[in-house]
């Protein structure tokens, strides 16, 4: 009976750690964007001009892009620069990947741009702002990893081309969530279309 209660405990500990998590995920800054269309299965998204740190990659999947990229990225805002400061975590990150090789970046806080950011100690990571762009884009749970990227890219152009929905760039991978939440992930899949208003 002991041992009942015992995992009882540690269940309820577990939902409240990850309650916790969740919360403070919420508070987290997220890329900006406008939903333009909502279509069944995608929606349509303008994202206004960003700041990314981006490190450049030769995997050609999600685990050997994620593995590469994120440990530099993470130490460039952990204060590996050359104001030593930390910059807040925001979401998604994104991945770009294809067979000629891949990147990935953190979105940087609106409140920076190149002009204001810390400059990074190391110089594989690359301070880039993006162009204004109209992405759809596709959602999916669960933890990320190559079958179900492929999988939900290929249902992105699959409900794009039925819509007639013209394709001009490669998909993005975003990811919303630390590795150690397990409760309400988010991942989505992104691809840049032409988009008139």
């Amino acid at each position: 009976m002991k041992l009942v209660y015992l995992f009882i405990g540690l269940g309820l500990v577990f939902i409240v750690f990850q309650s916790f998590r969740s919360l403070s995920a919420a508070k987290i800054e997220n890329q900006k964007y406008r939903v333009v269309k909502i279509e069944e299965g995608f929606e349509i998204r303008f994202y206004p001009k960003a700041t990314f740190a981006t490190i450049q990659s030769n995997g050609t999947n999600y685990k050997q892009v994620a593995s590469s990229g994120f440990r530099k990225l993470a130490g460039y805002i952990f204060g590996g620069n050359d104001q030593s400061k930390s910059i807040a975590m925001t979401a998604p990150v994104r991945m770009e990947m294809s067979d000629n090789g891949s990147a990935m970046s953190f979105v940087m806080p609106e409140k920076y741009d190149a002009s204001n950011l810390p400059k990074p100690k190391d110089a594989t990571v690359q301070i880039k702002q993006s162009k204004e762009s109209y992405e759809a884009v596709i959602a999916f749970g669960g933890y990320a990893n190559d079958e179900k990227i492929k999988e939900h890219t290929n249902k992105l152009v699959a409900l794009l081309n039925k819509k007639n929905i013209k394709i001009i760039g490669g998909f993005n991978f975003l990811g919303y969530n630390a590795p150690y939440e397990f409760i309400g992930r988010k991942n989505e899949i992104s691809i840049p279309v032409e988009w008139k208003e």
